[in-house]
């Protein structure tokens, strides 16, 4: 594994995990979340992690770093958090993690760089977060996409995905929004059906399911939403956390 600044990479993750933990929302379950990522689950030693997105994903990461475990390659989001949890939990397991969102990505715009940003990579484990540009462009004008092509695109992108990489491991997150900022009525019923149509499609091609809506909705019952998603769409960092504290739950339970 490349060499890293531990410390800094470390105190970065812990530093936004420790945001959402003094909410009191994922303290008390924190001990078996860290036994579930000291024991593997979906990634083995010597593995390389592919997070994969839009901004959410993207979380400002530096474009022009691309060597794994450095947090300006991971950005200040839940990609950073979940690879300094798993990196502080097994630090001898020669884990690499990058992350390749790219702020205001559809799925047509994931498969157009996918060679150089996913397969040219080889990556076992691959996560993709997609689907609210999709409903957010088209309601802003910018983009004609549906939910049935948001559907086609996707299962063709993981179709092209299984071929290249057989024994890859895919987890698929699920879109989320709360209702606060950019995100008022009229993403409703819309959104609700990019959501179904990711969950169906992971149920036919992932190995892992995060369902990230269920963990914000629980979120607005304790705080308001713009403590956890600053515009409805993109997380502050007690949002980052709690995305963070769910992928390791799904990934390593």
């Amino acid at each position: 594994m490349p060499s890293i600044d531990r410390r800094d990479l470390i105190r970065s993750g812990l530093q936004l995990g420790a945001a959402a933990a003094a909410t009191g929302l994922i303290a008390p379950r924190a001990a078996s979340a860290a036994e579930a990522t000291s024991s593997g689950g979906l990634i083995a030693d010597g593995a390389t992690v592919l997070f994969q997105g839009d901004s959410i994903t993207d979380a400002g990461r530096k474009r022009d770093h691309k060597e794994p475990n450095q947090h300006a390659t991971l950005g200040d989001g839940y990609a950073l958090i979940a690879a300094t949890q798993t990196l502080v939990a097994r630090p001898e397991a020669a884990i690499e993690f990058h992350n390749r969102g790219v702020s205001g990505n559809k799925v047509h715009q994931l498969a157009d760089r996918w060679q150089e940003d996913c397969l040219d990579l080889k990556p076992d484990v691959v996560s993709i977060l997609i689907g609210v540009n999709d409903i957010w462009h088209w309601l802003n004008g910018h983009y004609d996409g549906t939910v049935e092509t948001y559907r086609d695109d996707y299962r063709k992108l993981l179709d092209r995905t299984r071929e290249e990489l057989p024994g890859m491991k895919l987890v698929i997150c699920e879109p989320f929004v709360l209702k606060t900022g950019a995100v008022t009525d009229k993403w409703f019923p819309t959104f609700d059906g990019f959501r179904e149509t990711a969950r169906e499609i992971a149920d036919d091609y992932a190995d892992v399911w995060v369902p990230f809506q269920s963990v914000f909705d629980k979120a607005a019952e304790v705080a308001e939403a713009k403590q956890w998603l600053r515009d409805g769409v993109h997380p502050s960092p007690y949002g980052a956390a709690l995305m963070a504290d769910a992928w390791l739950r799904a990934v390593n339970g």
